[in-house]
């Protein structure tokens, strides 16, 4: 069962610790860094983190101005879940249990090209952490449309115009890896620090594999106000875009309520990469996510799949 994180009478407080340094080489309002910053901040020190080709890989830089102060692997694009299935191997053999092994990989390096890895490592039951932080493209090629790339937006690949390009939404990647068999997943958003880390924490304390689904937002590929990647961020949850959930032992839970939930046209206005869209294309948008959000209230208030 799923213990129930929310106390009023509780003072909650972000770890001081830190474990990634200045100096990292993230364009400015990037989601990525922040949301590693958390992850760290919630694992503590003994944590290995492998990635694949991406924005990560070039973020966190090169000796001597490398800015995490945990061990990294980088590795081919498809390889994220793989290496960490090797990485826990090594690691059994040696008798380490107390190190916690992380996929770091983007949308496109989850979702499309490392899907086979991702799949294998959970039929394995590896006990490890994979985390996909999404900025939902393939930003470091070139904002490519990725299989997350959500209904309507503007990429290289799916320009903008009459008529929309991506209209199948993003891949249901949560459900293919409940499907799959995760002992836990979770969906957390770099706006909302203190339920990230909580996230990661209830992750962390379970044995097997566990999937995080990382809100990441990219202002370069998503047009919009660096300044406002943290208004962007909160909006996605408060429109129901981005929902925050869990699912553990076949239960779905809200993590985050939102009583209210916002137009999402006021999500999709502080973008670029949306502004070519008609008032019937909002209006399709809005459809998506009013259905997808209903369908995960229906699994939360049936207490499973």
């Amino acid at each position: 069962m799923i213990d129930d994180p929310v106390n009023k009478h509780y003072k909650f407080t972000i770890p001081q610790e830190e474990l990634m340094t200045p100096g990292h080489s993230a364009c400015p309002g990037c989601g990525e860094p922040l949301a590693l910053r958390y992850l760290l901040k919630a694992l503590g020190p003994r944590t290995i983190i492998n990635l694949p080709a991406g924005c990560a890989a070039i973020i966190p830089g090169v000796w001597p101005r490398y800015s995490l102060k945990v061990p990294l692997v980088d590795h081919a694009f498809e390889c994220t879940a793989a290496v960490s299935s090797g990485i826990r191997a090594a690691l059994d053999k040696k008798g380490v249990e107390d190190v916690t092994v992380v996929g770091w990989a983007g949308d496109g390096g989850t979702v499309d090209i490392g899907l086979q890895a991702l799949s294998g490592a959970v039929d394995r039951n590896t006990d490890f952490l994979y985390v996909m932080y999404d900025n939902e493209a393939y930003m470091n090629t070139g904002i490519q449309c990725s299989g997350a790339t959500p209904c309507g937006a503007w990429t290289t690949t799916t320009p903008g115009g009459k008529h929309i390009q991506q209209r199948k939404g993003k891949k249901p990647i949560m459900e293919m890896m409940i499907a799959n068999g995760i002992v836990y997943g979770g969906t957390v958003s770099v706006a909302y620090p203190e339920d990230f880390i909580r996230t990661i924490r209830r992750a962390k304390s379970i044995p097997g594999p566990k999937f995080i689904h990382a809100y990441s937002p990219c202002p370069s590929g998503w047009r919009m106000d660096p300044r406002k990647a943290i208004e962007v961020s909160r909006l996605a949850v408060r429109t129901g875009v981005f929902p925050l959930y869990e699912f553990q032992e076949g239960r779905y839970r809200f993590t985050k309520e939102i009583k209210k939930r916002k137009p999402v046209e006021e999500y999709l206005r502080l973008q670029g990469r949306f502004k070519h869209l008609t008032p019937a294309g909002v209006a399709e948008v809005q459809a998506l996510v009013d259905r997808e959000y209903e369908e995960l209230e229906a699994k939360v208030e049936a207490g499973g799949r």
